[in-house]
């Protein structure tokens, strides 16, 4: 008797395009959208109602639908027949009154949460020839216009995106503060952890702005002035900003001296806890911490100076290490209490990275974990007295 040890398991697509939820759910999605469209046009007519033509009819009438378009969605394609409107007074195109319909504009064949999906999925390591197959499980087996020549014409797309926006002109732009890191991960499954260097800046008007990120060799000294010095002389960023906060990567302040000499260079908070936490016992780690959290959270200069001191009172004796980490950065650690007391939140740490790559889980911190996000903005930077 001879046994098949071998299992045969179904293509995905089959299942998903079998879904009676999912099919339930298509159908509930079409009619929403159609419903909208068609208010919107009864909304757009009502503006022009008052509007006729030469023989005193009303110029702006309903003219039948375009033809039916499959829209690609995160729930499978969506058949939809977009309304259209015609303008019976116009003479030529020039002063034409046409429809255009916000929810579903003319050429639109994706929804934003699949052009979205994509190069995530082109990061995570999904090659092109692999993506009809891997879309197959998500959208359905009909997903049109995901061919592998789609994905490389996507590709070359962002990747000229991303030389327009780093050409950018910043000649007229003003950054009070700005926010370092590098941040480790592995772009395609293929390759290494690479380090990404980040650089976020605050205008005066508390617009919180990406300035620039590039790949680097670790946090080297040469990486961050390579960055700075682009910055600087070609997106004309030629002013220098009062506050850049950064970890205690010796690579960044070392640049940062040379291309913008009167900048304040305060520590992050959130880096200096866990290096202060990894010399120290897991029993003390809580308490630690806390003592740490006095520290940046006093309400002023002098009380800060004053959980300091107390750090190091209680911590120095047995945990040497842990207190030097502290002690070392001092002044550095406390720069902050120099600038505006509603802006200490904001410019203690880096945490501003965080929200914009740590947060989404595509990047890891440097110190390889994910930090917690800190609430709140509405803030406006001024001079610090």
């Amino acid at each position: 008797m001879q046994e098949d040890t071998v299992v045969g398991l179904p293509r995905p697509g089959g299942t998903v395009e079998d879904d009676p939820l999912l099919a339930v759910l298509r159908e509930g999605a079409r009619q929403m959208l159609t419903h909208a469209i068609e208010a919107e046009v009864a909304a757009f007519l009502a503006v022009h109602a008052d509007e006729v033509d030469e023989e005193g009819r009303r110029r702006l009438v309903r003219h039948g639908h375009a033809p039916k378009r499959a829209l690609q969605t995160g729930i499978g394609p969506i058949e939809v027949r977009r309304p259209r409107g015609r303008d019976r007074g116009a003479d030529d195109e020039s002063n034409r009154i046409r429809f255009t319909s916000a929810v579903l504009p003319a050429y639109l064949r994706r929804a934003r949460n699949v052009e979205e999906l994509l190069p995530w999925l082109y990061l995570k390591g999904i090659s092109t020839g692999q993506f009809e197959d891997a879309l197959m499980v998500l959208l359905g087996p009909d997903a049109p216009g995901l061919s592998a020549a789609t994905i490389r014409r996507l590709v070359s797309a962002w990747q000229e995106e991303h030389q327009r926006w780093q050409g950018r002109d910043l000649s007229a732009k003003r950054y009070v503060y700005v926010w370092a890191d590098g941040l480790y991960f592995a772009p395609r499954l293929e390759h290494a952890r690479q380090c990404m260097l980040v650089l976020i800046g605050a205008d005066a008007g508390g617009k919180k702005e990406l300035l620039a990120i590039d790949d680097g060799f670790r946090e080297s000294e040469q990486s961050w002035h390579e960055l700075l010095v682009r910055l600087r002389d070609q997106n004309g960023l030629v002013l220098d900003p009062e506050l850049a906060t950064g970890d205690g990567a010796l690579g960044f302040w070392k640049a940062a001296r040379k291309v913008w000499p009167t900048v304040r260079a305060p520590r992050c908070w959130v880096h200096k806890t866990a290096n202060v936490l990894n010399y120290l016992p897991k029993s003390v780690q809580t308490k630690a911490k806390a003592d740490l959290h006095a520290i940046y959270e006093a309400a002023s200069r002098a009380g800060a100076e004053a959980a300091f001191d107390r750090f190091l009172a209680k911590y120095q004796a047995k945990y040497d290490k842990a207190a030097g980490c502290l002690a070392k950065d001092r002044e550095a650690l406390l720069a902050f209490y120099d600038f505006p007391a509603e802006h200490w939140k904001h410019v203690r740490s880096t945490d501003e990275i965080d929200k914009c790559f740590v947060s989404a889980g595509a990047m890891m911190s440097s110190h390889g974990r994910p930090r917690g996000k800190e609430r709140g903005s509405g803030w406006e930077p001024r001079r610090a007295a």
